[in-house]
C-alpha cells in the first residue's frame, strides 16, 4: 500500500514537472512569436523593396521576403500572423518598401492594403520638350513605351494628333508606381494641362490680346522663361500684353533661342537676332506659333492675368538676383540696359577694367 502511495506522489510529480515545461515552452514559444511579429525585421538595408506580382503564392512572396535578407521568422509564423491579419491570400500585386526599422507586423499590413512604394517625377518649369523627353528616359522604375515615338506620334499616342507638344505638360511632381510608363505619366500631365489652362482662360482679364486659350499657352510659356522672380510674373505679363496691344514686337531672347534649336550654344549673337524664324520675335510679329517650353499654373494665370502698369520695357538687374529693372520709355530702357553691362562687366571681367 505504502509503495502505491509513493507511486502516485511520483506521477504527480512528472505531470507537474511536464506541466510546467509544457508552460515554459508555450510561453517560450509565445514570446518568441511576439518578438517577431512587432519587431525589426533584420537583414533590411535603407532602399530595399520587395515586389509582388500578379500570381505569386504566399510560399512564393515570403521567398522574395528572404531573397531580400529576411531571415526572421519561421513560415509557420509568417503564416500564422497572416491569417491573424486576414492577409492570407489577399496581397496586392505591387512594389512595398523594406526600411530598417520595418516589423513583419507592418510588411503584411501593407501588402494586404496595398500600401505600395510611389516614387516621383517632376516636369521643370521652363522645360522644352526635348530635355522632358531626356528626362523620362533616365527615370526609374518607370516604363519606358515613348523612346521609339516621335513627337508627333507621341501626341497621336496621347489622344492628341497633330497637336505640338511643346508646353503641353504641366510642371509639377507626379507620383507613380512600378509598372507605370512614362505614357501614364504624360497622359496625367497634358490632362493636368488642359485643366489649369481651361480655369485661367475662363476666368481671364478683360480686353486681353489673345485670340484663344492656345495663345494664352503660348504667352505663358515665353513669361515662364523671362521670369527669375515668381513675384515678377503678372509685371512681365502687362509688359508683353501692352506690347501687343500697341503692336509692338515682343523681342523677348527665350524665343529667338527655341527657333535656334540644339544649334544654341549658349550665346545668342547679332546675327541671331537678325535671322528670321517663326520664333524670332525680333523679326516677326506677334507671338510664336507654338509654347517655347513648358509654363508652369502660375504663370498661365499671369499670362491671362497680367499686372497693371504701364511699362512697356524689362531687362535684369545683372546682378546675379534674377530680378529685372522696368521702364515705361525706350530711354529708360537703354539707361538700364547700361547699368546692366556695367554689372556684368563688375561680376565676370573684374581684370578687364
Amino acid at each position: 500500500m505504502g509503495g502505491s502511495g509513493k507511486g502516485r506522489r511520483a506521477i504527480g510529480v512528472l505531470f507537474v514537472l511536464s506541466a510546467l515545461a509544457a508552460g515554459a515552452l508555450a510561453y517560450w514559444a509565445y514570446a518568441r512569436y511576439q518578438a517577431f511579429v512587432d519587431g525589426p525585421l533584420s537583414g533590411i538595408d535603407a532602399g530595399d523593396t520587395v515586389l509582388v506580382e500578379r500570381g505569386d503564392s504566399f510560399q512564393r512572396v515570403l521567398a522574395k521576403l528572404r531573397d531580400a535578407g529576411v531571415r526572421d521568422g519561421h513560415e509557420l509564423e509568417w503564416r500564422l500572423l497572416a491569417r491573424r491579419l486576414g492577409a492570407a491570400g489577399h496581397l496586392q500585386v505591387g512594389e512595398y518598401a523594406l526600411e530598417p526599422g520595418t516589423s513583419a507586423r507592418e510588411v503584411l499590413l501593407r501588402m494586404r492594403d496595398g500600401k505600395v512604394v510611389r516614387h516621383r517625377f517632376t516636369i521643370v518649369e521652363g522645360w522644352n520638350i526635348r530635355e522632358l523627353r531626356a528626362a523620362l528616359e533616365r527615370a526609374d522604375p518607370l516604363l519606358n513605351e515613348t523612346a521609339e515615338l516621335d513627337d508627333a506620334a507621341l501626341m497621336a499616342a496621347l489622344g492628341q494628333p497633330g497637336v505640338h507638344p511643346e508646353g503641353r505638360f504641366l510642371p509639377e511632381t507626379y507620383l507613380y508606381t512600378r509598372g507605370d510608363s512614362d505614357l501614364d505619366l504624360l497622359r496625367r500631365a497634358n490632362t493636368a494641362l488642359e485643366a489649369a489652362l481651361d480655369a485661367a482662360w475662363a476666368s481671364r482679364a478683360e480686353d486681353l490680346p489673345l485670340a484663344s486659350r492656345e495663345e494664352a499657352l503660348v504667352l505663358a510659356s515665353i513669361i515662364e522663361k523671362e521670369t527669375g522672380i515668381a513675384e515678377e510674373r503678372g509685371e512681365i505679363a502687362g509688359v508683353f500684353v501692352r506690347r501687343l496691344q500697341a503692336g509692338m514686337r515682343l523681342q523677348t531672347d527665350p524665343t529667338v533661342i527655341y527657333g535656334i534649336g540644339s544649334g544654341y550654344d549658349g550665346n545668342i549673337r547679332r546675327r541671331d537676332l537678325q535671322t528670321d524664324t517663326p520664333y524670332n520675335t525680333y523679326t516677326r510679329d506677334g507671338l510664336p506659333p507654338t509654347p517655347i517650353a513648358m509654363a508652369g499654373a502660375e504663370a498661365i494665370h499671369a499670362a491671362t492675368h497680367p499686372a497693371p502698369g504701364d511699362t512697356l520695357y524689362f531687362v535684369a538687374v545683372g546682378d546675379g538676383s534674377g530680378r529685372h529693372v522696368f521702364s515705361r520709355t525706350y530711354a529708360e530702357h537703354n539707361a538700364a540696359v547700361r547699368q546692366y553691362v556695367r554689372r556684368y562687366r563688375e561680376r565676370f571681367a573684374p581684370d578687364s577694367q
